[in-house]
């Protein structure tokens, strides 16, 4: 890019070979901050270890339950029976979720069940839109809507990256509805960041097409049999480039074929249905901004690297 700047110290335009070499210098900036993002994430394994460690010294009676030892229904439902249920079926407030910076709350759904076998129950996570806390580069009020409109992209893609999502009226008004998904406690997201898992490859172009400014390890969820969803997409779609992620293993590197017909998949969605529903969630802004990032990534055919001049984590990466 051209710098004015530098420009003006020689009292003329840049030439040719100085816009190069200035390209250059920014791609081993961008290299570099891909570098450090790596080495953060691999420290914040290191610390989550020990964290793991000092949690295990602590007496039965100081430790604090898990999510697990409550022991509620998570059960793996068809897309279509889980959407079913978190749209029509009775919530019932479980608890807040203590580290939740948004007020999300704990629930269980209970509805009919399709095949009028017993009533279904799910747990799901509801986060109403009036607990959003208020951020200074998301419009107020827009975190629930974004969430939603990451499901519907992940399902435009074909992958099912983004699990079971609506938007509803809960027991405190307006809100995101999202089923709960049941992890495979064997297998460390941290570890598959460290190690480059390929099953991260299509979640980093996911995040590249929808902007994604908050992609740490924690919010990856492998299940039992390989897949792996990506939570928490509060912050998504700006129109700004701003992406985030702990996944930059793959930067620079071409997309695949199948990458490349899903990149394409999605820009036709774009255009029409997909991109009408997003119309309905999001700014026309933060639409037009989409379409044009996944042509950019169309465009050039391989993974984005980091923006030297923005932050690269989220913080913290885990």
């Amino acid at each position: 890019m051209d710098d004015p700047a530098r420009g003006a110290e020689r009292g003329g335009p840049l030439d040719p070979a100085e816009l190069e070499m200035i390209a250059a210098e920014d791609a081993l900036d961008a290299e570099a901050f891909a570098d450090d993002a790596l080495d953060a994430a691999a420290f914040a394994k290191d610390e989550l270890d020990e964290d793991r460690l000092d949690e295990d010294r602590l007496d039965e009676d100081q430790a604090t339950a898990s999510i697990a030892d409550l022991e509620l229904p998570m059960p793996a439902l068809p897309g279509e029976t889980a959407l079913g249920l978190l749209e029509r079926g009775e919530l019932t407030v479980v608890g807040q979720l203590h580290a939740s910076s948004n007020n999300a709350l704990l629930c269980l759904a209970t509805g009919r069940s399709p095949d009028g076998g017993p009533d279904l129950v799910a747990t799901c996570i509801y986060k109403p839109v009036m607990g959003e806390r208020p951020l200074i580069d998301f419009p107020t009020g827009t975190l629930a809507r974004r969430e939603l409109a990451a499901f519907l992209a992940s399902e435009a893609t074909g992958w099912s990256i983004v699990p079971p999502t609506v938007m509803r009226h809960g027991p405190f008004g307006e809100g995101m509805l999202q089923l709960w998904i049941k992890t495979d406690d064997a297998v460390d997201p941290v570890a598959m960041v460290v190690a480059e898992d390929a099953r991260l490859r299509r979640i980093a172009v996911f995040d590249a097409a929808v902007n994604n400014t908050d992609r740490k390890a924690g919010h990856l969820l492998p299940v039992p049999g390989g897949h792996v969803y990506g939570v928490d997409h509060g912050v998504t779609f700006s129109s700004v480039p701003k992406l985030r992620t702990v996944l930059w293993a793959w930067r620079g590197q071409p997309f695949s074929s199948s990458e490349l017909a899903v990149l394409r998949r999605l820009r036709d969605g774009l255009g029409d249905a997909l991109g009408a529903r997003l119309g309905e969630l999001l700014a026309p802004i933060e639409v037009a901004a989409t379409a044009r990032r996944v042509d950019e990534l169309l465009a050039t055919g391989v993974f984005p690297q980091p923006d030297p001049h923005r932050p690269a984590l989220p913080w913290p990466p885990v």
